[in-house]
């Protein structure tokens, strides 16, 4: 429920992470998505949600342009397969199997990612409306996008999210990246050659399993996220102890062999 106009507002951000099939988010597909949200005064967890998605094919009419190849009559767009790359799957842990028989319909799980921030945003107002938090997230920026416009809910993602169009008149979300913030917390330490989740999670004490499950990874990224603000609130002499960092839960249900 929102809170009233003259209470504190209750900030909350959506720590994102997906499993992809490729790094190109122009033709590969999204495999797995996990998304919690996070209250920032506190960092607490208030929700989360965390889906397989369904192998599906590529909609050139969603704003990424194509070259122009002669086609038969009898060939179609729509029946063109994203790219399921096999090194991107191994890397993973996720197969083609498990897609078919785990996985969501993208416009589900586009409509489903809109109503869980819907739902979870607790404060009215254009500067209290919910931002992003990721590891490296530049990259899950792309696979959002591609998520939100095949599922038809880019125009929602847009009124709901913290942000600006771009010069291209396109919906860009604000974020913040957890790469920059252990570069701010982490770069005087003479042993700091990578800002890997792994690598920034061992020097804060963070627990950290199922490395590469988009679960593990986002609470390990929420965790991080709150290390460098609860150190820069103690720094500015402002308690920071009403944290309490993230269980770590083994969601992953399939193992590497």
């Amino acid at each position: 429920m929102a809170t009233p106009n003259n209470e504190k507002p209750i900030i909350v951000a959506f720590t994102l992470d997906f499993e992809t099939g490729g790094l190109n988010c122009q033709d590969c597909a999204c495999t797995q998505i996990a998304i919690h949200a996070v209250r920032i005064d506190i960092f607490e967890t208030i929700d989360r949600y965390v889906k397989y998605i369904y192998p599906y094919n590529q909609q050139p009419d969603k704003g990424v342009s194509k070259r122009k190849v002669l086609k038969s009559k009898f060939d179609k767009d729509d029946e063109v397969p994203m790219k399921y790359e096999e090194k991107a799957l191994t890397y993973s842990a996720i197969t083609m199997d498990m897609l078919e028989s785990l996985g969501v319909d993208i416009k589900v799980v586009a409509s489903e990612v809109i109503e869980f921030i819907r739902k979870n945003t607790l404060s009215k107002g254009l500067n209290k409306k919910p931002f992003l938090i990721g590891q490296n997230i530049g990259f899950d920026i792309g696979f959002m996008q591609q998520l939100m416009e095949y599922g038809g809910q880019m125009k929602e993602f847009a009124k709901l999210m913290r942000g600006a169009t771009d010069f291209y008149g396109h919906f860009q979300p604000l974020y913040i990246d957890t790469i920059v913030l252990g570069q701010l917390a982490l770069s005087h330490l003479e042993d700091m050659t990578s800002y890997k989740l792994e690598i920034m999670a061992e020097k804060f004490g963070i627990e950290l399993d199922d490395a590469h499950d988009a679960d593990a990874d986002v609470t390990a990224t929420t965790n991080v996220a709150m290390v460098c603000t609860k150190r820069m609130r103690n720094a500015c002499g402002i308690d920071g102890d009403g944290m309490v960092m993230a269980k770590t839960e083994k969601s992953r249900i399939h193992f590497k062999i």
